[in-house]
């Protein structure tokens, strides 16, 4: 490949493209005539950004080049440009030393910095390749370690069941099993993505570490203390790397871990992390996300999400539980950091409903974040609270003034500001009464009590006749 590196810098404007494009071709860029007549804002431009990902030895060798052919230049600016604590000592010696443009003193601290310094501490350079996946065949990424290596990567996200299409290592207790991609090059990333074996009910808890060389690792998502299933969509500050490894440390069925595709790439969406965990700004309680009712008893499975708050009547477009006994739970795919969730309480007629909201990581210890048990409410609830890890949320109602059944149409977090239901309008929703998924006939429950469980807002459990008839 032959191009003029010193002409894109003759552009009005140096394009994002054009710093891809060198990124992507370092080592030809580094070797072209150009380089060595571009200005030095130019040069430094292009081999201090972290994505110019050519050798460090390279990257010396033509900046040495240049302060040869510019010898009016300040040298000792453009050598700051070089990144020597990524350099061996072989090369530092032997190279850098005899040049005579950098200190003994530079060198020195260049040996002291590489010989104290965590090795992912060190200014690494990597390949930045936006919004695109590069954990792929295409980009030379490998499984290297793991069980069933040749299903993560396929790109296959539909065909698995309990026997095919996934990766997975065993759970010890020591963490040295783990699922391990090796990357074709060093590359910045701060998203993944991955899909849990998710067949089933099952939840599963991991952490997610990187490295460069396979022997230094940090953590970038530690979820070992919380349940997660499904789609897991992560963010994490961005980090040059070469080795990813991803270690189960749960699984609420057995003792293995399943992962069933693996991605990762860089991303310019904007995300907030506080305490590890993504801040969200949309609604993540949608079946788009993984999210699902675990608990509570509705004709449609996740009614209670799929973002309809017009279509429900007296027999559809809820979700409910007896009082006294159950709740609602809907699990989010994973944890989230929340601030306030809302709600719509069914409101057909002019009842009114009391209930509290718990939050929880792990299903075992909850965190009531709004008690409403004292408080006649109507229609939609909007309910804020200090912002905590949240991956479960609990809906428990206490009392209704029609019946003793608790019903709620629609549930998000956090609180969206849509459009809400007008109360003015007297017509019904025409609810949709076919099954979708894995149907729960409210009337074939049983409550603890023996007695037929009341699914529609017009039932009473005391009397016969339907209050809407």
């Amino acid at each position: 490949m032959t191009f003029d590196v010193a002409s894109l810098y003759s552009l009005p404007k140096l394009t994002c493209m054009c710093c891809m494009f060198m990124d992507r071709n370092a080592q030809e860029v580094l070797s072209s005539e150009g380089f060595l007549s571009l200005s030095k804002t130019a040069l430094l431009n292009i081999v201090l950004r972290d994505s110019f990902a050519a050798p460090e030895k390279d990257i010396f060798l033509a900046l040495l080049n240049w302060c040869k052919h510019n010898s009016k230049e300040n040298h000792a600016e453009i050598m700051q440009a070089v990144r020597l604590p990524l350099m061996s000592l072989t090369e530092l010696l032997n190279v850098v030393r005899p040049s005579g443009l950098l200190s003994p003193d530079a060198i020195l601290d260049a040996i002291k910095v590489r010989s104290e310094s965590r090795d992912m501490d060190l200014n690494y350079r990597g390949m930045l390749i936006p919004e695109e996946n590069i954990a792929t065949m295409k980009y030379g990424a490998q499984v290297v370690k793991g069980e069933l290596k040749s299903a993560l990567l396929d790109g296959d996200t539909q065909n698995y069941d309990l026997d095919h299409g996934f990766s997975r290592h065993p759970i010890d207790d020591d963490c040295r099993s783990g699922i391990e991609i090796k990357l074709g090059q060093p590359s910045i990333i701060n998203h993944i993505r991955i899909l849990l074996w998710d067949r089933d009910s099952r939840s599963y808890s991991y952490f997610i570490e990187v490295s460069m060389d396979e022997l230094d690792w940090i953590r970038v998502i530690d979820h070992s203390q919380y349940l997660c299933r499904s789609w897991q969509k992560l963010y994490f500050p961005a980090r040059v790397c070469r080795y990813i490894r991803i270690v189960g440390t749960h699984n609420t069925v057995n003792k293995i871990f399943h992962i069933v595709a693996f991605e990762c790439m860089f991303t310019n969406k904007t995300f907030t992390l506080e305490k590890g965990l993504i801040v969200p700004m949309e609604n993540v309680a949608t079946i788009a996300d993984c999210a699902s009712v675990i608990e509570g008893v509705s004709r449609s499975r996740n009614a209670l999400l799929n973002g309809d708050t017009k279509n429900y009547d007296w027999d559809s477009g809820y979700t409910c539980h007896q009082l006294g006994s159950g709740a609602i739970v809907v699990q989010l795919a994973q944890p989230y950091m929340i601030g306030s969730i809302r709600l719509l309480l069914w409101d057909c007629d002019d009842r009114s409903y009391s209930y509290y909201v718990e939050v929880s990581t792990n299903q075992q210890q909850w965190t009531m974040v709004a008690d409403r048990t004292k408080v006649s409410c109507k229609s939609w609830q909007s309910v804020t609270f200090e912002r905590q890890p949240a991956s479960f949320i609990r809906i428990v109602g206490t009392h209704n003034t029609a019946n003793e059944v608790f019903h709620c149409v629609h549930f998000e977090c956090p609180e969206q500001q849509s459009s809400q239901k007008e109360e003015n309008s007297e017509e019904l929703g025409t609810g949709d009464t076919s099954p979708a998924g894995q149907q729960l006939d409210p009337h074939a429950l049983q409550a603890p009590s023996g007695n037929s469980l009341p699914s529609s807002p017009g039932s009473n459990p005391r009397s016969s006749n339907r209050q809407h008839q």
